[in-house]
């Protein structure tokens, strides 16, 4: 069960749209999860909404609702929060009740007993209303910790009073794993309902602790696109989905391919930067930097990469940095066409060179379309197509910026929104005029870092320029004292880059 839209959402900094939850929604169900928690009907007007809208879908998954347990003192039939999950319209309520002895008497501050029953009450009343109930046991393994027999207990009233599934709560993420195996292999034993597991990601191990419990027999697990959630977050599913079907043998979704595209999206849809280091569709999942990785890799995959990445909709990237070897460089040679013995001393200047420019403050494995530029240069195939001979960039009133060029002998000045627009307008608009071509090449991201100083006076700038031609995407970089200048590098490269791979490499070969 995926609960991005209702634990996800209570993320710290994120606030989906209607139609942000709508769209996931939608991957979701594509994706092919069982249940799709939409939101707590009771608590705002944009998840009862979203109940409304999601009703006009015909989706494969089942839609839940969720809710807390009857407030005490009030019969279930009056009770706001359940009637609101059945005016949702859902078949499927999810349902959170107090397991730990210290939040039924210091929070909620009812008797045991008196708990027992608003447990059994709210369950048996939505049942009884024709709602399949998946029963949340909050803070369970908190509560088997301090009371076991009261905590179990409390699980068995909710399979008594008809809940299809008890979920194992580790609400404040502070179970381990060992402890996850003992105490879900015990629950396992003692109910016939389904056990589910919820982990949440306060000590690092929610996902581990999810494995662990299905190892133990739990059969249902909820967690979040990307681990989103209270405080550090949930299980991600990013990782649980893959680990069961390609590690345990599970058959969970249909095609694992469209994990990173959901992920992404949930990223987008969050107002949060992907996760390059994030296992199985992280950029950097796959990525070889040092020279012995990436050399035995290309010979035998599995000799550094745990499954295919394809498998789970990622790539295989080699990356070219101070920590290259000569296979580094091959890889990306090969993928523009070029072919060079490996043993070819100008590999060896190139990568000398890779390094110094490193030393100086580069970063290729973020850009590695301009160390191809150098190599190619110190194979002797590099042609110059471009030849920038001056540039000024004056900067006026409000966002508008002039840039004055002088480019392969041609004098271009053009205005922009911000100087590197400007400069990117020049430059285009003199070169067009010999390489038509490049009017398929569109900047689409831009970034700056400061990755040091010189002297301790000076800090430099890196700016990294990723650009695309609808087909291939390529990032390029320029280092400078000057943000501008370190920008006109980046620009310059990327368009470089285009027209060497374009007019001339995807057929030129070395021997």
């Amino acid at each position: 069960m995926d609960t991005t839209l209702r634990d996800g959402a209570q993320t710290t900094s994120v606030s989906f749209t209607l139609n942000d939850k709508i769209r996931i929604a939608l991957a979701l169900d594509d994706l092919g999860v069982h249940y799709i928690e939409g939101g707590w009907p009771g608590s705002n007007p944009k998840d009862e909404e979203f109940f409304k809208e999601i009703s006009k879908y015909s989706l494969k998954a089942k839609v839940a609702a969720f809710g807390s347990t009857k407030k005490k003192g009030v019969r279930a039939e009056e009770d706001k929060n359940l009637n609101a999950i059945i005016d949702s319209g859902v078949k499927v309520a999810v349902l959170f009740g107090k397991s730990w002895t210290l939040h039924v008497t210091h929070v909620l501050k009812v008797s045991k007993e008196e708990n027992l029953e608003l447990v059994y009450d709210s369950i048996r009343y939505l049942r009884d209303h024709g709602l399949e109930v998946i029963f949340d046991a909050e803070h369970f393994y908190q509560g088997y910790k301090e009371d076991e027999e009261y905590a179990l207990e409390v699980i068995k009233t909710a399979e008594e009073a008809g809940a299809s599934v008890i979920a194992l709560a580790d609400t404040n993420g502070g179970t381990l794993p060992h402890e996850i195996y003992e105490i879900t292999s015990r629950v396992v034993k003692e109910l016939k309902a389904k056990v589910g597991l919820h982990m949440h990601n306060d000590s690092g191990c929610a996902v581990a602790n999810t494995l662990m419990g299905v190892l133990a027999g739990a059969r249902h697990v909820q967690g979040t696109i990307n681990g989103l959630g209270e405080r550090t977050g949930n299980a991600d599913l990013i990782q649980v989905i893959p680990n069961l079907q390609l590690k345990m043998g599970f058959k969970v979704i249909p095609d694992l391919t469209k994990l990173k595209g959901v992920s992404r999206l949930v990223y987008e849809l969050s107002g949060l930067h992907p996760n390059p280091y994030q296992p199985f569709v992280g950029d950097n999942a796959f990525s070889h930097k040092a020279g012995v990785h990436a050399d035995a890799v290309m010979k035998v995959p599995r000799a550094y990469e745990h499954i295919d990445p394809t498998l789970v909709g990622n790539q295989r990237r080699i990356v070219i940095s101070e920590l290259a070897g000569s296979s580094n460089l091959l890889n990306y040679l090969e993928k523009i066409g070029i072919k060079v013995d490996k043993k070819d001393e100008r590999l060896r200047k190139a990568l000398q060179k890779i390094k110094e420019m490193e030393n100086k403050g580069y970063s290729f494995d973020l850009a590695p379309a301009s160390a191809v530029l150098q190599i190619l240069k110190e194979l002797g195939i590099y042609t110059k197509f471009i030849d920038l001979q001056y540039w000024k960039v004056i900067n006026e009133s409000g966002n508008l910026s002039l840039a004055v060029v002088k480019v392969n002998s041609q004098l271009q000045a053009s205005e922009g929104v911000g100087p590197v627009h400007a400069l990117d307008m020049a430059v285009r608009n003199a070169l067009q005029k010999v390489y038509p071509e490049l009017s398929r090449v569109k900047l689409i991201d831009y970034r700056v870092v400061l990755p040091g100083e010189i002297k301790n006076t000076e800090s430099l700038v890196r700016v990294t320029i990723e650009f695309t031609d609808g087909k291939d995407n390529w990032r390029t970089e320029g280092v400078s004292t000057s943000v501008i200048e370190a920008s006109v590098i980046a620009l310059i490269d990327g368009l470089d880059y285009y027209l060497q791979v374009s007019k001339k490499l995807k057929t030129e070969i070395l021997n």
